[in-house]
């Protein structure tokens, strides 16, 4: 077949230049100014490039939306590269394959494409708008976002690494269930979107004394509150230290009050667990037993590329059958029995327990 293509483009280049001899001693040919060269006519075509356009279209590289649909197909199912490129719909080599999902997971993660889609709210008015939705939703007043973390499996990296690649042994990687992962803590609003994610620390990592610290999130929630604009919090669970704008559970609560405050903060912050698991869900790809195959750093990527894609579907309204969110212990999320005993910052914490104490009371005389 090839063959016979070559054959044939040659007797056309052959027959055109014989027709152009002939038409050019007494024509004056319109000028004509074309973007695209495609849109020309298949004799101008042959007669500029010497192929035809279908021969061209072969030869091309992938075109866009192949590529978006190979790393889409990549990210939903979690298959491994040679699945995704053999599959019914688009044959592609191993090496085509991985070179889509290259590109288009560091398009997706460039700021002009990631800042768009995945921001902290920047003014009051945005926040308010945030905090109206959760009161709406929940009944618990002043939340501006939940925040906890969750593990993404990797394959163990190489101890081999240059270190400009991996700054990080390969043991830090192991979480405390005896995975290799990436903690990455998220923060998301009443409708599941995700409005800030960090997924650059190793499964070791603590998620309060190394990732929240270092959190983008927090001299925003810091300023907030040193503007005297109190009524913002973020809500976390018992990993978290307990500050003005950050409510935990109360540990061991004794009274009706204080019972009831952790059963609305803890009903309230399930919606970052439901998050994570729509998250996942939708992009198979994080899923515990799919395991990213990937160096920590691309990985990240990956990640940040599926929240990217995650709030896309919120935004427009894309379904999603929740029936099948995997189980708990599948999400990666891990309870944080440890209670975190943060005295350093003891001013902070004596705030943190009057605003809480304040919450406790709204919500019980509306409950009562």
């Amino acid at each position: 077949m090839a063959n016979f293509d070559e054959m044939a483009m040659l007797f056309a280049i052959g027959n055109i230049e014989e027709h152009e001899r002939a038409m050019n001693v007494r024509q004056t040919r319109r000028k004509e100014i074309i973007s695209d060269p495609f849109d020309t006519s298949d004799r101008l075509f042959i007669k500029n490039f010497r192929l035809t356009k279908d021969l061209v279209n072969r030869l091309s590289a992938v075109d866009l939306n192949t590529k978006i649909l190979v790393t889409l197909n990549f990210l939903a199912t979690g298959s491994y590269q040679s699945p995704t490129g053999n599959s019914k719909f688009i044959v592609l080599s191993q090496p085509s394959v991985s070179r889509c999902i290259s590109e288009v997971v560091e398009a997706l993660n460039r700021p002009e494409i990631f800042d768009k889609w995945v921001k902290f709210p920047s003014n009051l008015n945005e926040l308010t708008e945030i905090r109206n939705g959760f009161y709406r939703e929940t009944g618990f007043p002043g939340v501006i976002g939940c925040i906890d973390c969750t593990h993404v499996a990797i394959v163990p990296p190489s101890n081999n690494l240059n270190l400009n690649e991996n700054e990080n042994p390969e043991y830090i990687y192991v979480n405390r269930k005896g995975y290799h992962s990436i903690n990455v803590q998220l923060i998301c609003d009443s409708k599941l979107r995700v409005l800030n994610v960090n997924a650059l620390f190793p499964g070791s990592t603590h998620d309060t004394h190394i990732i929240w610290n270092n959190s983008s999130v927090l001299p925003v929630m810091q300023e907030l509150h040193r503007r005297n604009h109190h009524n913002f919090y973020l809500l976390g669970d018992s990993g978290y230290p307990l500050r003005p704008w950050l409510l935990t559970p109360i540990t061991n609560p004794t009274t009706s009050p204080e019972k009831y405050y952790n059963q609305k903060q803890m009903s309230t912050r399930s919606l970052i667990e439901r998050c994570n698991g729509v998250l996942k869900m939708r992009f198979r790809c994080l899923l515990k037993d799919r395991t990213l195959h990937y160096k920590p750093e691309k990985a990240s990527s990956i990640i940040n590329a599926c929240i990217v894609l995650h709030n896309m579907c919120i935004t427009n309204n894309i379904p999603l059958d929740e029936h099948d969110i995997p189980e708990y212990d599948n999400l990666g999320m891990m309870e944080n029995r440890e209670i975190l005993a943060d005295n350093n910052r003891n001013l902070d914490l004596a705030l943190g327990r009057q605003h809480r104490e304040k919450i406790v009371t709204y919500l019980f005389q509306r409950h009562v």
